[in-house]
């Protein structure tokens, strides 16, 4: 923890240090990424010294808010707001089934129980209209907010002993990955791979981003993980690729809700949404590869 500290404040006084040099680069998305290491480093230090239940209702508040700010980009009707109370309380049902460990219960929750059984809140004396347009889109905010960032939370149930070091192996190496790709786009990124949603995804920051995780990933590994030398590497890559696809999603989903309305766009730039939107795809893919292979998981 004190390395952490020490890394975490480096970075800060970088990041001042560059805005003061360099005023015309937009480093604003860095410095929010920055405030949210601050925030993880926290609830890390919480759980490590006191008790692990805190990274729990920490994980599900983040979900709760992740969720919320999905919601709040919709252009929903009256008919909808039963369909989202149903939505959120859907959130400690699914933590509940990872504070007593209930893998089969917590990997069906959602996927099968409430994909089944959210519509009915909305169907009945709601009517037809709109009703595809409703459910499936509470629904896409369940699996990535709330599903995808749950199984952050279930790798310390899953395995006592590695969890914690699995989860700061996950979180920095994403997190990572997204500061790499903003700064290399800043400075000399030129093919953008969405310039209609996210202008600062570009193909030259996703390959520095992905040498530099995979990088990473091998010099960390070691003292985070139980993992050999292959999957310390593969793990890296995934991590990278994910985390990719999960900005890229986040984004294209963010500007498709929100087309015609540009001054709520960036304001979400600051959201929670935006701060874990590569968490929504690595979490799940690299806790589902560990506990195929691994039989610690």
């Amino acid at each position: 923890m004190v390395l952490i500290f020490a890394v975490l404040s480096v970075i800060h006084l970088l990041y001042y240090m560059m805005g003061r040099i360099q005023p015309d680069k937009d480093y604003t998305g860095l410095g929010f990424r920055i405030k949210t290491w601050w925030g993880m480093f926290l609830v890390f230090c919480l759980a490590t010294l006191f008790n692990p239940i805190v990274s729990l209702l920490s994980l599900m508040v983040l979900a709760f808010f992740a969720l919320k700010e999905y919601f709040s980009m919709i252009k929903s009707k009256k008919a909808d707001r039963r369909l989202y109370l149903w939505a959120y309380l859907s959130i400690p049902v699914q933590f509940y089934w990872i504070y007593i460990g209930w893998y089969g219960m917590f990997i069906v929750f959602i996927p099968i129980y409430v994909f089944l059984f959210l519509p009915l809140p909305r169907l009945i004396n709601k009517g037809t209209v709109g009703f595809l347009r409703s459910v499936s889109r509470a629904q896409w905010g369940l699996m990535l907010m709330v599903f995808g960032l749950s199984h952050l939370a279930y790798f310390q149930i899953a395995t006592p002993q590695y969890g914690a070091g699995l989860v700061l192996f996950l979180v920095v190496l994403t997190q990572l990955g997204d500061a790499v790709h903003h700064l290399a786009s800043i400075y000399f990124g030129k093919r953008k791979v969405v310039p209609t949603a996210n202008p600062n995804l570009t193909w030259e920051g996703f390959a520095c981003a992905f040498l530099v995780t995979t990088g990473a990933s091998y010099l960390i590994y070691p003292h985070l993980t139980p993992l050999n030398l292959t999957f310390g590497i593969v793990s890296g890559m995934l991590i990278s690729l994910s985390g990719f696809f999960g900005s890229l999603t986040v984004s294209v989903l963010k500007r498709d809700l929100l087309i015609g309305d540009d001054d709520k766009f960036d304001a979400l730039k600051k959201s929670y949404l935006s701060r874990v939107d590569s968490l929504t795809y690595t979490t799940p893919v690299f806790f589902h590869m560990i506990r195929y292979f691994f039989d610690f998981m």
